[in-house]
């Protein structure tokens, strides 16, 4: 009797493994699937971002370059000039030089009057002269949306 009792234990295990895999096929290929939708999507993303990264340094160059020579020709440097606006725009040497393009340290030494900015530096601080606080902020992504 015994021996009946095996074999028939047995067969209920086959069978239910059989059913078990029947049921957890199709899952496990969606799982497949999900997966290499996931490390798609992952790798579109890293595409995406160093675009974006790029297109960001085109538009930082653009910036830079859109006041012209003739603007720099007529307008002078002023170390006070120069620290009344960083101050104006509450920002530190570390952040206004970022925007300009510059170290901190150059911030520095043109407020102490120890270096004057050169034609390209002149043109950046052109540029950077006419923002306002928001926008200042908004070109460091320090202004929360």
């Amino acid at each position: 009797m015994s021996k009946i009792a095996t074999v028939f234990k047995e067969e209920i295990t086959r069978l239910a493994r059989k059913e078990i895999s029947a049921q957890t096929g199709p899952l496990r290929k969606a799982n497949a699937q999900y997966r290499r939708d996931i490390a798609e999507l992952k790798r579109q993303a890293v595409a995406l971002s160093k675009q974006v990264a790029f297109l960001e340094r085109q538009e930082t160059k653009r910036a830079k370059s859109q006041v012209s020579t003739m603007e720099i020709e007529g307008r002078r440097f002023s170390r006070r000039g120069l620290r009344t606006h960083r101050t104006k725009l509450d920002l530190s040497a570390a952040y206004y030089a970022e925007l300009v393009g510059v170290t901190a340290q150059t911030i520095y030494n043109w407020e102490q009057g120890k270096s004057k900015p050169r034609a390209e530096q002149l043109a950046s601080l052109l540029a950077v002269r006419d923002l306002g606080k928001r926008e200042a902020l908004k070109r460091l992504d320090l202004l929360e949306p």
